[in-house]
């Protein structure tokens, strides 16, 4: 029996996140945030003090990981690696920058991409992240790309980290995710783009239980719900 996928890509600050959980819960499925795979490849090599550019190496440590998922509090998913709680970790702004890099090799996303597809188990799965209906799940039966201007993105970002105690300026935010977002779109391996059949969603002045709903009506109509 094929088990059924719903992606979710979009630009980060877009609420994928949110709205990959929010479908995972209300549907029993499982959830995979891709993102979190290359930021924990990006603090497991900042660790060890291997150099960031360094594609081999990196993709080395892609391979070794010893990583679980553990659903923790609402909206969250708590990350081990070799037993170590870095859920924090990995969400700092320096992680993300170097993730970014580091999803832009083909190696490391070679070595991630049967690790993520072995994750398609019963009862279906929500896979969260930028290529994952365009590469990692191209038959997927419901593929949504969630978008948002950047300007809304940083926003919503500059609020989460005031509200975490971190000390952020909304310019330094807009830009960092203007350069990510043109490193994403741009890179030659697996580039930020709507897969052909994907459901584009604009997020920006919309609640994310309106996007929700928006996305389980599409999986009603599609007959992968009742």
């Amino acid at each position: 029996m094929t088990v059924p996928v719903i992606t979710v890509d979009g630009p980060g600050g877009a609420g994928k996140g949110t709205l990959s959980y929010s479908l995972a819960r209300e549907l029993g499925w499982h959830m995979l945030d891709s993102g979190a795979l290359y930021r924990v490849t990006a603090l497991a090599a900042l660790r060890s003090a291997t150099e960031i550019s360094d594609e081999l190496a990196v993709a080395r440590i892609a391979r070794s990981l010893k990583l679980s998922f553990i659903p923790a509090a609402e909206g969250l998913t708590q990350v081990l690696l070799d037993g170590e709680d870095i859920s924090a970790a990995i969400r700092t702004e320096s992680c993300g920058a170097a993730a970014s890099k580091v999803a832009a090799m083909g190696e490391v996303r070679a070595a991630l991409l049967e690790r993520q597809r072995q994750m398609a188990i019963a009862p279906g799965l929500v896979a969260d992240g930028r290529d994952m209906g365009t590469v990692v799940f191209p038959a997927a039966p419901l593929k949504i790309f969630l978008t948002a201007s950047a300007e809304a993105r940083a926003e919503r970002r500059y609020l989460q980290l005031m509200e975490k105690g971190e000390s952020v300026t909304l310019a330094r935010l807009l830009e960092t995710i203007e350069e990510r977002d043109s490193r994403d779109r741009n890179r030659v391996e697996s580039p930020l783009v709507p897969a052909d059949d994907a459901l584009v969603i604009d997020s920006t002045g919309i609640s994310a239980s309106a996007v929700l709903d928006t996305v389980l009506r599409e999986a009603r109509n599609r007959q992968l719900i009742s």
